[in-house]
């Protein structure tokens, strides 16, 4: 019998399960509680506070395939890691663990371009935990003789989280920071890089995940506002907006983000290089309309 457990079985995680179920016998996903039940996907109760569950650990031990993007914790501990680790070493080696890491792993660049085969510098205490855990992965898969792939991965978008959606609910701000761009990425793109180091594996280069068209945060916005007809929410400007703590730390870093490895190692293509084919395709299946909501 072939595993698959998803360590966080959130948004990415549940597309590449659909994705690759053909591959696998079983798919285990731990959430922080066990609602919203996934067609396919044995759903296990783990929020990184409590002991792990007999079923828990022996999935973990069973597994032939991990994928962990449950995040870690801003003081730099990783729940999944410390109460999980142990159990999947004690499994033996595994086919592939995939890690899902940020590309804010890099810091501020001042709009300049990285790739994964620059230093990290993160800032944040987020990016600097991020860091650690994939320094902390990389670790365990070395010692149980398992490959591990980390992926750093730009702002995440697709079906149901994208700014027609948001747009059409009314929920979206047009924050303008002169200077400021950053690098997105269509959630099956992701599942696609995913899917290819599954059916490789190798415990290296680290993997950068990003389109082509690194903009400023209001670029995608207006085209999106276009594609439905409408005029984009009006602008703000960032010394004058109002936002959470997270939201200002992302708007303190810039950078452009280079894929080049994940194309040359992996054979990656995205499906979308950029917002206009990744949202186009979005509102041709009807996100943003009153039916798709």
């Amino acid at each position: 019998m072939s595993t698959l457990l998803l360590i966080g079985r959130g948004y990415t995680a549940t597309r590449f399960a659909r994705a690759v179920a053909g591959r696998f016998t079983r798919i285990i996903g731990t959430r922080r509680k066990v609602s919203a039940p996934e067609p396919g996907i044995e759903t296990l109760a783990f929020d990184g506070t409590q002991e792990p569950s007999a079923a828990l650990l022996a999935a973990c031990r069973e597994a032939s395939a991990i994928l962990v993007s449950a995040p870690p914790e801003r003081d730099g501990t990783d729940p999944a890691l410390a109460a999980l680790g142990g159990a999947i070493e004690s499994g033996g080696p595994q086919s592939w663990i995939g890690y899902l890491s940020t590309t804010g792993v890099y810091g501020d660049r001042g709009g300049a371009l990285v790739d994964a085969g620059m230093a990290p510098s993160p800032q944040s205490a987020g990016s600097r935990a991020r860091l650690a855990a994939e320094e902390g992965w990389r670790a365990l898969g070395a010692r149980s003789g398992t490959p591990v792939a980390v992926f750093r991965i730009s702002g995440i978008y697709g079906p149901g989280r994208n700014p027609l959606r948001r747009l059409a609910d009314g929920d979206q701000t047009r924050v303008i920071k002169p200077g400021h761009v950053f690098n997105r990425i269509h959630v099956d793109d992701i599942v696609g890089a995913l899917a290819l180091s599954l059916a490789a594996p190798t415990a290296g280069p680290v993997f950068d995940l990003a389109d082509d068209a690194p903009t400023p945060g209001e670029v995608p916005i207006e085209f999106a506002a276009s594609l439905l007809g409408i005029a984009p929410p009006p602008a703000v400007m960032f010394d004058a907006a109002a936002m959470s703590p997270m939201a200002a730390g992302f708007y303190a870093e810039s950078r452009r983000v280079s894929n080049r490895i994940a194309r040359e190692a992996l054979g990656w293509r995205p499906r979308y290089p950029s917002y206009r084919e990744g949202l186009a395709a979005l509102h041709a299946a009807g996100e943003g309309t009153p039916q798709a909501r």
